[in-house]
Formats: C-alpha cells, sequence, structure tokens
C-alpha cells in the first residue's frame, strides 16, 4: 500500500467483542468504511482485540506496514486504553499517537437497532480517524513516592493495612479518632462463620500495632486537611485533648477510682449504653493504647470549675492534666490509606419497631455487648427490667433493602442474626424466631454455617416485620408482639416475644462526605467511597495514592474487609517499592506569554491545582495535581490554558469527522 498524505499512516482496528458489539454493529462493513478514510493504511476487524493475538495484531502491523498511528474500537477506554496504548508502544510508536473509539458502552449497549448503530459508529470511527492525525506525541512525567504511609482509620481493616506495610519495612501512621484502636469488631463476642472469639483474633493485632517499631500510632486523633499529591502527601493532624498526657500514663486506673464521682453515672459508649462509666475512664479492659481519657461534657471541673479534681493529686505519675488543648501535628505521606469503616443503621428511623420507645427491643450491636463475657452483664443476658427472656425475636434488614431508609443489602445481617441466634440460644435456651426477606449467605462455609444453626430448632419466618407493640394480654406489659406476614403460609402472624433483637444494616459514616471533600475522593449514590473500577481497581480511588479498604467502600464482612485491606497495603507497597509513579500526560499548561494573569482560573480547579505566582504575575499549573478535566481550559478569558490530548486541532479535527458524515453518506452509499 501507498502511504496517504505524506507520513501519516493509520492503522484501523474494530473488536467483536465475542458478540457484545459485533451482534449490533456490522463490523465487517466498518472495516471496509475505515480503510477508505484518508490515511488509513491498514482496517482489520476482531472476535477479542484484547487479547494476546489481538495485540500481537497491532504490533506486527506497526512494524510491517510502518503505521505512525492507531484506532481502536472497542469497549471502554477506561478498560482497555491502556492495553492498546502498551500495544502501540511495543511496536514502536509513541503510545499517544493511539486513539479509542467506545462502540460498546456508548454505542452497542445503549442502542436497539442495528442499522442506526452501525451508522452510529462509522460516525465516531471517522472523527477519531481525523482526530487522530493531528496528535502529537507526549511523554508521561514520573513522580517519586515518598516511603511514609498514611492509614485512617484503626478498626481491622486499618490495623491489617498498617501491619502488613510496616511488616515489609515501611513507616506507617495510623491515626484513629476514637481513643482506642479495634473499631466494631472488638465490641463482638464471636465471628461467624467458625464461631471464633473476636477478641482472640483482634487483641493480639491491636498489641502488634502499639508495639510495632514501624507503627506510629495515633488514637483520639483525625485528620483535619490534607495537601498535595501522590508521592507528596501534607497531611494535617488533629490530637484531641484526653487531659491525660500519654507518654506518663500507664493505665494503672487510680485516677478512676479517685474521681469525685463514687458510682459511674454516666452511659458507656462502648457498651452501647447498657452499662454506666465516669467522667475518667478506660474505654474497655483491652484498650489500645491503655490510656484513660476524661469527658469533657460529664466531668464537674469542666462543667463548674468546683470539682475537688481527686484525680490530678492521685496520680503518682502527674499524668492527669486538665488545662490541655487539641494540638496539631503536619507530617508527610506518599500514600493514603482510607478504613474510616462505617456506623450500624440508626433503629430509630424505622419507629414501628418501637426501640427507644419499648424497654424489650434491642439493636444487635447491643447483643452482642450483652452476650459478651467482658460485657456489662459478663455474658448473662439480663433484660432491662431484670428479667430473662424466654422468647426472641431477630427481624432481619432493619434499614436494609427499604426504600424509606437503605435500598441495598448490607450483607453481613443474615449471618450475624443467625450467629446471635445461636448464641442466645446457647446462653438462654430461648425459643428463637427470625423473620427475613430473603436468607442470604454467600461465601465460603456460610451456607453450611447456616444450615447448621437451622438444625438446632431456629424458627425462620419468611416475611418483613409490620409492626411491634405491647402485648395486651400480658398483665405487666413487658412482652411484645411481632407482627409478620408469613409469604411461605400466606398468613400474618402475631408472635408474642420477651425480647425483640433487630439486625440494624451498614451505612456511611455521618462525616463521610467531609471526608470525601477533604481528601478529593467520590462517593457512589450510597454515600460510601466509590473506587476507581468495581473489578480491575476496587482498591484504588480516582485520587492517586489514595487507596480505600474495608466497610468505607461497602458493606462487607471480615474476610472480605481483611482482604481488602492487604490488597490496598499491596497497591502502595508496589508504588512505594518501585520509587515513582507516572503521571498521565493529558494535563492542561499555561502560554505565558499570553496569560492575563486573571486569577479566573485559580478558584475553578477542583483539583487545586493551579496556583497564581505573584513575581510573574501569571498562573502556573501543577502537573502533578492536575488530572485533564479541562475545567480551567475552558473558563481561560485568554485562551491562555493548553490542555495535552485536547488541543484545538485534535478537537476540530473530530468534529470535522463527526459533522461531515452527511456529505460523505450521499458521496458513498454508506448506511
Amino acid at each position: 500500500m501507498e502511504k496517504k498524505n505524506g507520513q501519516i499512516r493509520i492503522g484501523f482496528y474494530i473488536c467483536h467483542c465475542g458478540s457484545n458489539i459485533a451482534s449490533m454493529v456490522d463490523v465487517a462493513k466498518v472495516s471496509e468504511y475505515a480503510a477508505s478514510l484518508p490515511n488509513v493504511v491498514v482496517s482489520k476487524d476482531y472476535k477479542y482485540m484484547c487479547s494476546d493475538p489481538g495485540q500481537e495484531m497491532i504490533i506486527n502491523d506497526i512494524k510491517e506496514n510502518n503505521l505512525t498511528r492507531v484506532v481502536v474500537a472497542a469497549c471502554s477506554p477506561f478498560l482497555h486504553e491502556n492495553t492498546f496504548r502498551n500495544a502501540t508502544f511495543q511496536g514502536g510508536l509513541n503510545q499517544f499517537y493511539f486513539q479509542m473509539v467506545n462502540t460498546r458502552e456508548h454505542n452497542a449497549w445503549v442502542h436497539l437497532e442495528a442499522m442506526a448503530t452501525t451508522e452510529k459508529a462509522l460516525d465516531l470511527v471517522r472523527a477519531a480517524i481525523y482526530r487522530v492525525a493531528e496528535h502529537k506525541p507526549l511523554e508521561r512525567k514520573k513522580v517519586p513516592i515518598h516511603p511514609d504511609v498514611l492509614v485512617l482509620g484503626g478498626g481491622i481493616a486499618g490495623i491489617h493495612s498498617a501491619l502488613t506495610l510496616a511488616n515489609a519495612g515501611k513507616k506507617v501512621y495510623l491515626v484513629e479518632r476514637e481513643p482506642t484502636i479495634g473499631g466494631h469488631m472488638a465490641m463482638f463476642d464471636k465471628t461467624f462463620p467458625t464461631l471464633d472469639c473476636a477478641a482472640c483474633i483482634l487483641t493480639p493485632k491491636m498489641s502488634a500495632v502499639k508495639n510495632h517499631p514501624n507503627i506510629v500510632l495515633w488514637t483520639y486523633a483525625e485528620i483535619v486537611g490534607l495537601d498535595g499529591f501522590v508521592g507528596s502527601y501534607k497531611a494535617k493532624i488533629k490530637h484531641k485533648p484526653r487531659y491525660i498526657i500519654e507518654e506518663l500514663c500507664v493505665g494503672c486506673n487510680d485516677c478512676i477510682e479517685a474521681c469525685v464521682y463514687k458510682e459511674a453515672r454516666f452511659l458507656d459508649e462502648f457498651n452501647q449504653g447498657l452499662s454506666k462509666r465516669k467522667p475518667v475512664y478506660m474505654p474497655f479492659p483491652q484498650a489500645t493504647p491503655q490510656i484513660v481519657l476524661i469527658d469533657p461534657e460529664t466531668c464537674i471541673h469542666f462543667k463548674s470549675a468546683k470539682c475537688s479534681q481527686t484525680c490530678v493529686t492521685s496520680c503518682e505519675r502527674n499524668a492527669v492534666d486538665l488545662q490541655q488543648q487539641p494540638r496539631f501535628e503536619e507530617i508527610e505521606v506518599g500514600t493514603v490509606i482510607v478504613a474510616t469503616g462505617f456506623k450500624p443503621v440508626d433503629a430509630r428511623k424505622v419507629p414501628y419497631y418501637g426501640y427507644g420507645n419499648f424497654p424489650g427491643v434491642y439493636t444487635a450491636l447491643e447483643v452482642e455487648r450483652l452476650i459478651n463475657a467482658s460485657g456489662p452483664t459478663q455474658g448473662e443476658v439480663v433484660l432491662r427490667d431484670g428479667s430473662h427472656p424466654k422468647t426472641i425475636g431477630i427481624v432481619h434488614c432493619v434499614g436494609s433493602r427499604d426504600k424509606h431508609t437503605n435500598q441495598w443489602c448490607s450483607r453481613v445481617c443474615c449471618l450475624y442474626s443467625v450467629k446471635l441466634a445461636h448464641l442466645l440460644k446457647e446462653h438462654t435456651g430461648a425459643d428463637i424466631y427470625n423473620f427475613y426477606i430473603d436468607m442470604r449467605t454467600p461465601g465460603k462455609m456460610m451456607e453450611e454455617f447456616y444450615n447448621r444453626i437451622a438444625e438446632e430448632g431456629m424458627k425462620f419466618i419468611r416475611g418483613r416485620v409490620a409492626d411491634i407493640y405491647p402485648d395486651r394480654d400480658d398483665p405487666q406489659r413487658k412482652r411484645l408482639i411481632v407482627k409478620a406476614e408469613d409469604t411461605l403460609i400466606q398468613e400474618i402472624i402475631k408472635i408474642p416475644v420477651d425480647m425483640v433483637v433487630l439486625s440494624t444494616g451498614l451505612e456511611p459514616r455521618e462525616d463521610a462526605q467531609e471526608v470525601r471533600r477533604m481528601l478529593n475522593i467520590t462517593c457512589s449514590t450510597e454515600g460510601f467511597y466509590i473506587e476507581r473500577h468495581p473489578k480491575l481497581a476496587p482498591v484504588n480511588t480516582f485520587t492517586d495514592g489514595i487507596f480505600l479498604a474495608g466497610c468505607c467502600q461497602g458493606p462487607k464482612d471480615i474476610p472480605d474487609t481483611v482482604a481488602q485491606a492487604g490488597a490496598a497495603a499491596a497497591e502502595v507497597l508496589a508504588l512505594i517499592d518501585k520509587g515513582y509513579i507516572e503521571i498521565e500526560p493529558n494535563t492542561a499548561y499555561i502560554n505565558e506569554e499570553e496569560c492575563s494573569g486573571c486569577k479566573s482560573c485559580v478558584p475553578l480547579c477542583p483539583y487545586t491545582a493551579i496556583s497564581y505566582i505573584e513575581e510573574k504575575k501569571k498562573a502556573f499549573i501543577n502537573e502533578a495535581l492536575c488530572k485533564g478535566c479541562g475545567t480551567c481550559v475552558a473558563a481561560c478569558p485568554s485562551g491562555s490554558i493548553i490542555q495535552n490530548l485536547f488541543e484545538d486541532e485534535e478537537i476540530f479535527s473530530e468534529i470535522e469527522g463527526i459533522l461531515n458524515f452527511r456529505n460523505i453518506q450521499r458521496e458513498m452509499s454508506y448506511a
């Protein structure tokens, strides 16, 4: 074949994608049509272009036909643009001499009529071929990676990530907003499906974190700012006042004993309000670190300044400091793992279940503390009125799969409900009723676990609970009636019980949006942080160098949480050990000669990549922060901002390719 239009020689390839594209697009016709376009010297279709044979085809054609540009029509660029860029590079071309056409998500998957879909494919292909002729050679830039890592959240996800990195020799800052690490798992009695003791699994890991030489553990602290970019983040950490000097406290608890409150009077948060604590307290006996704290909301000193301060005088190490103020610390890290966890759905969102009104109604997390040997009743299931339940109803999907609260399945509720049924039966011998919508037990050993518990004599009723109210036939009005429809026998049933357990779902923490904005990451419609790709990048975010682990990304059980935490740590290790990250060159830059210094672009940048240089009276774009969104390019009144891969010639050529279709159609009779 002879060269067309000078040195521009384009190879075009369209993928069948099995039948995803080929079932709606006449790929042979598109390939034939592309061969007639200017500068195209090779035009082929193949069943799977992303496969090794498909990539080898591109590599060989570049070498054998002296191609200078490559266009591939296939699936989403998000999925395989890098695949074909690499093939272009292996063929000996600059990888940015490549252009991709999305004929699957943007075409075959969104239209119903094959002729129109093929016609649209011709449009898209022609636009890409016109455009790629204007591409310029670009190079990715390398940004060095600071080796230190920041892990936000000290639950099982944060603990596992931190230990994995620290064991690999990396310095880790583990920041936890609560006074102790451990998260929700520290509150559990046993874990499904093996019924292992949660504390036996978790507390050794908590101790390992505290004692690891590569981990800096900051509890009762939170991130309040993050600046910079991948490889060079500056994090601002706020240390909240414990009113205890951490370096001096040895956890002897003398100050707790000496407190002017001789009796515990205030609700204990760790025990879900089922027990009381003093203003000076240890969160729980196995807390890590073993440091007490003083609650200013309940301490007399902070309320009236009339306290005798016996806690101060009782401490031989002078560790109590009632004048302590918040302090701030800045650290530099290269990467961040977000493991901030979840919060249980507030059962009050479903008012007809009576939580907060009827003392016999408990949440699942409250029951976890009741049956725990280190809980408020040392594992004895005693109701708020002092009685022992003989009949218990467990209500599934409270705050899940409900259009009035949360529509998603929280994944763990069925399994932890079955677990609680077993444990309550073990502790009380009571009759247990499980009210469920669907029993969902995915995962290794989970179905076996469910079947085993079901054989213990549990009663399973398929139907959503409609109402819970006091039993009018009970003289003391302590018993409750659980009203539900049993959809298997198609009858409304009413079952009297002594205790109701609400299996509340999982939802994002209340500050998820605030943290999202601070870290410049995104959330899904449900409010959980969203990953870069649900299959190929499940722990990455759209902000380079920031990774997700655990339930902050979506509901999951402990095994999946630990697996994701390990994956996040592996991604961080890959970055650190490589030493640098390559950033995409589709960034914007400023032609200083034309910049008027109007500053209109500075506040518009969503990635804070633009600054104003006072000495030059010009704007400046940090390429390491720029994500190529194009906002500043479109807004610049002087037209001095230019974006690589989206320069005027490329865009105008692409538009010309789209708009010329009707004339070409009349001339060439392609329909």
